[in-house]
């Protein structure tokens, strides 16, 4: 194990604890002039959204007399869902944007990634975090845990989620079975290829949080390659030093069908050998020299036996990077 990613967890993993006094943090972030955005992607998600918003609403409550809210803004970037998400997050108190509207001339979104770089361009705090809204369970220590290291610890940029992920089938709960992409795809790739990530329990977490500045400087991967390439981008744009992670507890999160872990792990994957392509790391049998574009589409495979038999499906996976925002902000 390098030695460098040991130093680095002893001394860039905390416990959400360390950051539960809410005066003293209020302070920290009164004193240093600091506002924070919280970001919640969202596609049909009316069940879980509006509690999560509540707990917001609850925390910001708790902050002693005289420092003002820890989050300053909420927002709820909805992928245009058919369950009442929007409707649900706007009564709650939420700003809520559609992601196709945000950037529209970058014409429709394509999936998480792209409605969380769209965020940026609405997002208002000099700190913006992030927070999957399909959570149950969302209590407040997944906020001020996560903002607690930007705000304390002098030299981190970026904080990253920890926690353990029950999974729960039927009537069994097995306490670490969750996270089947990040176990079995995500930390094999960087083990190989990115050591320097090895020390991080939960690579591919909803809950992250950087200085807006930090976000806007990287670019953006869409759909499910997202944090992966945050990790990657990152790590190259700040270093090891600057980047932390904070022991949140447990998550109770949404389940996908094996098949659909599947194009995620597809997604890490082409995420990972995209990088390595560019940073000439990688030969493949496509001529390194063709630009990206080319690679855009790719046809996903999927073999599956069913009861009327076997089958062969094709998916069309669309991997787009959007450019750092502050790029585009220069521009317009």
């Amino acid at each position: 194990m390098p030695r460098n990613v040991v130093a680095w967890f002893e001394h860039r993993s905390y416990k959400h604890e360390e950051f539960s006094n809410l005066g003293k943090l209020g302070r920290r972030k009164s004193e240093a002039n600091l506002t924070v955005s919280l970001v919640l992607p969202a596609r049909n998600v009316a069940d879980t959204v509006g509690g999560i918003i509540e707990e917001v609403h609850t925390l910001n409550d708790r902050m002693p007399e005289g420092v003002g809210p820890l989050v300053d803004q909420m927002l709820v970037v909805d992928a245009d869902s058919e369950d009442g998400t929007a409707e649900v997050a706007r009564r709650r108190g939420a700003e809520v944007y559609s992601e196709n509207e945000l950037l529209s001339r970058y014409g429709d979104a394509h999936g998480k990634g792209d409605a969380m770089w769209r965020s940026l361009s609405v997002a208002r705090g000099d700190l913006v975090m992030f927070a999957d809204a399909d959570t149950r369970d969302f209590v407040p220590e997944f906020v001020y845990g996560t903002l607690g290291p930007l705000i304390s610890v002098p030299g981190v940029r970026f904080v990253k989620g920890a926690f353990r992920r029950p999974f729960k089938s039927h009537e069994t709960v097995e306490q670490d079975g969750g996270g089947r992409v990040t176990e079995l795809t995500t930390k094999p790739l960087f083990n190989l290829f990115y050591p320097e990530l090895t020390g991080f329990v939960q690579p591919l977490a909803g809950e992250f949080a950087a200085d807006k500045e930090l976000f806007c400087s990287i670019p953006f991967l869409t759909g499910y390659a997202v944090e992966t390439g945050i990790m990657l981008d990152v790590l190259k744009k700040v270093g090891l030093g600057a980047m932390a992670q904070v022991d949140l507890g447990a998550r109770q999160n949404r389940h996908q069908p094996l098949r659909d872990l599947s194009r995620m792990s597809y997604s890490v994957l082409r995420a990972v050998a995209r990088r390595m392509r560019q940073d000439g790391r990688l030969r493949q049998v496509r001529d390194p020299d063709l630009p990206d574009s080319l690679f855009q589409f790719s046809d996903y495979m999927h073999a599956v036996a069913t009861p009327e038999g076997l089958k062969l499906q094709e998916y069309v996976e669309e991997l787009v990077e959007r450019p750092p925002l502050a790029e585009v902000l220069k521009v317009h």
